[in-house]
C-alpha cells in the first residue's frame, strides 16, 4: 500500500470520527464513500443537515429519517450525478433568506425521487441547475400561514429539469424563475397558493397535471413560448381565486384544460404583449366559474376556437367597459346559446353574440361583486337585459357556435415514470 493511499485512509477515518463525534455518521458514510457508491444507511433517525458532494446514490429504503433539528436546509446536493431517493426528510429550519429546504440542489443531471418532505420550510429548491429529474415526492411545508410557508419546488435560472409525479400539500407556491425548457407534468398540488407560478420563463411545458383547492391555478407573468395542456384546475375559490392567469405573456398555447368551480376561469392581463404574437386557446372546458374568462381591459390578440363555455356565472367580462371583440371566438360551445341548428350541421344557425349592459352593477361597482348569484342581483341583471336603458355594448361574437359540447380529449394515464 502506498504512502499516499494510506495518507487518504487516514483523512477518510478522522473525517469519519469528526462526523461521529458530532453526532452524523450518515455525513461520515458520505464523506467516507468513494465517487458512484450506492449508500444504503441503517434504518432509523439520523441528523442534518447533511452535504453531499460527489455523486452517489443515497437509498433510504424507506426506513430512514433525517431530521434537520430546524437549523438550514436537510440536505446540500452540491454535485452532479447523485441520486437521493426513498428517504424521509423533515424539520428544515425556518429562513426564507437562506432558503432552508429539504434537499438544496445546486448542480446537474440527479434524481430526487420517492421521498417524503414534510416539515421543511422549502421543498426542493434548484438554483442554477440544469438537467435534473424530481420525481413521485411527497411535499409539504411548515404549519405556517399560508404567505409564510415557502415553496414546493423553486426553480432559479434553472433548464432543462422534469418535475413529474409529485404530490404536494400545504405549501405556498411551485415557481419557476428566470428558467426555460422544464417540463412539469402529473403533479398533484392542493391548499397551496399558487399552483405554479412562472415569472420571465420562456418554453416550459405544464401537462397533465391536478391543482384542487389552491388560491390561484397556474399564473403566467412575462413568460413566452409555454404550452400548459391536459391540466385539471378547480375550486381556486377565493376573492382572487383564478384558474389561470395571464400577464404581458405571448405565444402561448392553453389546450384541453378543465377549469371548474374558480372565481375566474382565465384572467387576461395585457396578454399577448409582444406585437404580432397570439395566444390560442383551444379545447378547454370552463364550466361552473363566476367568470368565464375575465379581461383586465380591452385587448387583442387570443384566439378561441373549440373551447367548451358551459354553465359560467358571466361568461366573459371585461374591465375599463371595453370589448373582447377584437379576439378571435370561432367554433366554440356556449351554455347560454339560444339558437337553432336547422341544418344539422354542428353549427348554430345564427352568431353568439354577448353583450355588456352600461347598468350592470356587479361590473361597475366593485363591491357588489360579493352579491353576484343572489336572487337580488340576478333579478336586476334580467330586468337590464329585458329593457336596456342604453344599447349594449358588444362583448364578443361567434359566428361558428356549437350545437353541443366539443367532445373531450382523452387525457394520458398518469404514468409513475
Amino acid at each position: 500500500m502506498t504512502l499516499l493511499r494510506c495518507f487518504g485512509l487516514l483523512l477518510a477515518l478522522l473525517s469519519w470520527s469528526a462526523a461521529h463525534a458530532r453526532g452524523n455518521p450518515l455525513q461520515a458514510l458520505i464523506d467516507a464513500a468513494k465517487p458512484n457508491d450506492t449508500i444504503v444507511p441503517a434504518p432509523g433517525v439520523y441528523h442534518g443537515s447533511i452535504t453531499i458532494d460527489k455523486p452517489l446514490t443515497l437509498d433510504g429504503r424507506g426506513k430512514v429519517t433525517i431530521d434537520g433539528l430546524g437549523k438550514g436546509s436537510v440536505i446540500y446536493l452540491k454535485t452532479d450525478g447523485a441520486v437521493i431517493r426513498n428517504l424521509h426528510l423533515t424539520h428544515s429550519g425556518e429562513s426564507h433568506n437562506d432558503i432552508d429546504a429539504g434537499v438544496q440542489v445546486r448542480g446537474n443531471f440527479n434524481v430526487i425521487k420517492d421521498n417524503i418532505i414534510d416539515d421543511c420550510l422549502f421543498g426542493i429548491d434548484l438554483q442554477q441547475s440544469e438537467n435534473n429529474i424530481v420525481r413521485r415526492n411527497r411535499i409539504s411545508s411548515k404549519p405556517f400561514a399560508l404567505g409564510q410557508r415557502g415553496d414546493s419546488v423553486r426553480l432559479w435560472y434553472s433548464f432543462n429539469n422534469k418535475i413529474t409525479h409529485n404530490t404536494i400539500d400545504d405549501s405556498r407556491d411551485m415557481v419557476v424563475w428566470y428558467s426555460r425548457d422544464n417540463v412539469l407534468s402529473h403533479n398533484t398540488i392542493r391548499n397551496s397558493r399558487y399552483s405554479l407560478h412562472f415569472m420571465y420563463s420562456q418554453y416550459n411545458e405544464v401537462e397533465y397535471n391536478r391543482y384542487y383547492n389552491n388560491a390561484v391555478g397556474i399564473f403566467l407573468m412575462y413568460s413566452d413560448g409555454v404550452v400548459v395542456r391536459h391540466n385539471h384546475i378547480a375550486h381556486a375559490a377565493g376573492p382572487t381565486g383564478v384558474g389561470i392567469g395571464f400577464k404581458e405573456t405571448s405565444d402561448l398555447v392553453i389546450e384541453n384544460n378543465e377549469v371548474l368551480y374558480c372565481a375566474t376561469g382565465f384572467y387576461i392581463d395585457v396578454s399577448p404583449y409582444q406585437p404580432d404574437t397570439t395566444n390560442r386557446f383551444r379545447g378547454n372546458l370552463l364550466a361552473y366559474n363566476g367568470i368565464g374568462v375575465r379581461f383586465l381591459n380591452d385587448w387583442k390578440g387570443n384566439v378561441f376556437t373549440g373551447n367548451n363555455f358551459s354553465d359560467n356565472l358571466t361568461q366573459i367580462q371585461v374591465g375599463g367597459g371595453g370589448s373582447a371583440n377584437r379576439n378571435v371566438w370561432k367554433g366554440n360551445y356556449w351554455s347560454d346559446y339560444e339558437g337553432f341548428d336547422l341544418d344539422d350541421d354542428g353549427i348554430g344557425d345564427r352568431p353568439y353574440q354577448l353583450f355588456a349592459y352600461a347598468d350592470s352593477i356587479w361590473s361597475d361597482v366593485p363591491y357588489a361583486q360579493f352579491f353576484k348569484g343572489s336572487p337580488m342581483l340576478e333579478t336586476l341583471d334580467f330586468l337590464e337585459r329585458l329593457a336596456p336603458f342604453s344599447d349594449p355594448l358588444l362583448l364578443a361574437r361567434d359566428d361558428e357556435p356549437l350545437i353541443a359540447p366539443a367532445a373531450a380529449k382523452p387525457q394520458e394515464a398518469a404514468i409513475d415514470g
